[in-house]
């Protein structure tokens, strides 16, 4: 089983929309923890992503010092 590769803008939206129906109400208890636990997944994804792309920054600007 393959996990889809989710892109930062997409794994920020979907964690909006999460975000907002529970400000709504528009779920019922029932799906508050399924919500909860895919937000979670969102949030480690975009954390990763941050974090992956300060590592490119700087090793690009490490090697842009060096030149």
């Amino acid at each position: 089983m393959s996990k889809k590769v989710i892109s930062y803008t997409d794994a920020f939206e979907e964690l909006q929309q999460i975000v907002q129906e529970i400000e709504d109400g528009e779920i019922t208890v029932d799906e508050l923890a399924v919500k909860v636990k895919r937000a979670a997944q969102l949030l480690k994804i975009c954390r990763e992503k941050l974090n992956s792309t300060e590592e490119d920054v700087k090793q690009i600007l490490d090697e842009l010092e060096k030149d």
